[in-house]
């Protein structure tokens, strides 16, 4: 039987980063505030403004772009990987029910170069006009011992604000609630370090169309999931990022809810299934570092299935209903 490649083989462990991440959770709680919320799922952190703005929260999140960036400096081409910048923040802290405010950037180069960082401009403001956010301020930092010239580095942070009571965290899930997905764009921008190890080959090139639809922008939920909020009772968001469909839905569900997730409900879009037969990857492994085509998902009462998908797509937006919620350990299944 031919070995099957892994997220770790490319260089990213995806278990020693949960690990990191729980740790740093306990030490922070250790000297916390009161006005820190520390939501279940925890795509944002929440700070509650106390008692001269009562029931106010906001929700602040800070992400990057990741190993894309690679492919984005291999074809010169810059002005998608800020729309990617701004929808990782965003569509975090959608999760937590959050209308995003105001977005920062944080650009590092080896060699400032004006017309890149014109192109990586342009992408951040049109991710802002989608998530209907401004751009506020950010840092260009010239680092030429650190960073090769031609190469840089993106990180973005994003801040929202929610009603309290408002506040989406998984906690109301319960069985029987349905899971519905938002479709993806395609790749967004994780698992792309194991994207890198299957396609680019020494002394090969890509084609155009193949770059291209690496370089497909991350999409941006704010209309959505804004007009979803306002109509109807949402009881958790997972954004499906770094850890796929398996890590990102446990993240919103209580102890004794396990997630059913019907592989049939949609279709997957060929460039998965491209990276898959290319390096024999399996099926579990394919669910654990990508998004499959589902960029996010939320859980509603079973009554409101239906009535969310009619809404959607009277609003040109196709929702599908992948899976339900069922007694069970805190785990995501694949049936």
């Amino acid at each position: 039987m031919d070995r099957k490649l892994t997220y770790k083989e490319a260089g990213v462990d995806i278990e020693k980063g949960e690990e990191f991440s729980r740790w740093i959770k306990k030490k922070v709680s250790n000297f916390t505030t009161v006005k820190a919320i520390l939501p279940t799922g925890g795509f944002s952190g929440l700070y509650d403004l106390g008692e001269k703005y009562p029931g106010i929260v906001l929700a602040a999140t800070t992400d990057g772009v990741g190993t894309k960036l690679k492919i984005a400096q291999t074809a010169n081409r810059h002005n998608t990987v800020g729309i990617d910048l701004v929808a990782m923040c965003v569509n975090d802290l959608l999760s937590q029910g959050a209308k995003p405010l105001f977005f920062l950037d944080y650009i590092a180069m080896g060699k400032f170069s004006l017309e890149v960082g014109k192109q990586i401009i342009s992408g951040i403001l049109e991710g802002c006009r989608r998530a209907d956010c401004i751009l506020l301020g950010g840092e260009t930092a010239e680092m030429p011992s650190f960073y090769p010239s031609g190469c840089y580095d993106l990180a973005g942070f994003a801040v929202g604000i929610v009603e309290k009571k408002k506040i989406i965290d998984g906690r109301t899930v319960q069985p029987q609630d349905k899971i519905l997905g938002l479709t993806s764009s395609g790749l967004h921008s994780n698992g792309f370090s194991l994207v890198r190890k299957i396609l680019f080959k020494r002394g090969e090139s890509l084609s155009q169309d193949l770059l291209f639809e690496l370089l497909k922008p991350t999409r941006i939920y704010v209309p959505q999931i804004g007009a979803l909020l306002k109509n109807f009772k949402i009881k958790g968001i997972a954004h499906i990022t770094g850890g796929g469909i398996l890590r990102n839905i446990p993240r919103i569900l209580p102890s004794n809810c396990k997630a059913l997730i019907y592989r049939e409900k949609w279709e997957i879009p060929p460039i998965f299934s491209l990276l898959q037969e290319k390096a024999k990857i399996s099926d579990e492994e394919m669910f654990k570092v990508f998004n499959m085509g589902i960029g996010m998902i939320f859980v509603v009462s079973p009554e409101d299935a239906q009535p969310i998908v009619g809404f959607l797509h009277s609003q040109d937006e196709e929702a599908k209903i992948i899976g339900e919620i069922v007694k069970g350990e805190k785990e995501v299944e694949i049936v």
